[in-house]
């Protein structure tokens, strides 16, 4: 669903527009966050010539290499990350931050843009620029990776009790320890994707002071994240490895009955 979001400041509350014409109403060191989801080409025009900006084509940003998913200039910063959907698919969302207001671009519903404005509005003097939204945006995104992996953990505890010498040692249970191999793969990717913009936020020289606190934290975070899917990793091989051993015995015994 096309949706635009224009959060702005007025009269010390935080408001919020989904009319393009807003933004020829409002003082512009106003507007904190702009988000874009699937919005046609003209908005996208109109804004890059109100903000003086430039919006990414979808191929640029789903550009794997670093060098296209980070760039800084003297007053702006244009960072491309992918965030997790619950069905494990990876939806590319670009972010441009110039004069303190966030534009973010994507074409899918994410829950955790959902939550981030909840947050604004619950608590809005701590969102005076777009600086602490996008702060916000990835600080809750993590939190949502490591749900996402807490369930996947779940899976792997359940499938470990089931995998006995009593169990029908039939193809499913290989195919379920590969399905959640690949899901731990793609959260550590997506993860790996969040360190390396962090990072680079880390080194901006025109990032406000107040934030690299929370920056830090994300960070460490994200190490405490990769550890728990290391440890996934080694436990899927285990299972893997005791259910082939377990087919090999099953086998064995078969072929001693017969001989």
């Amino acid at each position: 669903m096309s949706e635009l979001r224009i959060f702005y400041h007025e009269d010390g509350k935080l408001k919020i527009s989904k009319s393009i014409d807003t933004l020829k109403k409002i003082n512009l060191k106003d507007i904190i966050w702009i988000d874009m989801n699937d919005v046609s080409e003209n908005i996208e025009t109109e804004l890059e010539q109100f903000l003086k900006i430039y919006i990414q084509e979808d191929e640029e940003i789903e550009e794997i290499e670093m060098s296209s998913r980070y760039i800084q200039t003297d007053d702006s910063i244009v960072a491309n990350s992918n965030f997790l959907q619950d069905n494990y698919a990876m939806q590319p969302v670009s972010f441009i931050l110039k004069n303190g207001i966030l534009v973010s671009v994507r074409n899918a519903e994410l829950k955790s843009f959902n939550e981030t404005v909840k947050k604004i509005f619950v608590n809005t003097t701590n969102f005076p620029t777009g600086y602490h939204v996008m702060v916000s945006l990835f600080e809750t995104r993590v939190e949502y990776d490591a749900d996402m992996i807490e369930d996947v953990t779940d899976q792997i505890t359940n499938l470990s009790k089931n995998l006995n010498t009593e169990s029908d040692l039939d193809q499913d249970i290989l195919l379920q320890i590969k399905e959640l191999q690949e899901k731990v793969m793609i959260i550590r990717q997506n993860i790996v994707d969040k360190q390396r913009v962090v990072s680079n936020i880390l080194k901006c020289n025109f990032f406000p002071e107040d934030l690299i606190p929370r920056l830090n934290i994300i960070v460490k975070d994200i190490n405490s994240l990769f550890e728990y899917t290391r440890f996934d990793f080694d436990r899927l091989d285990y299972l893997q490895d005791t259910f082939l051993g377990l087919v090999n015995l099953q086998q064995n015994n078969i072929i001693k009955i017969f001989t």
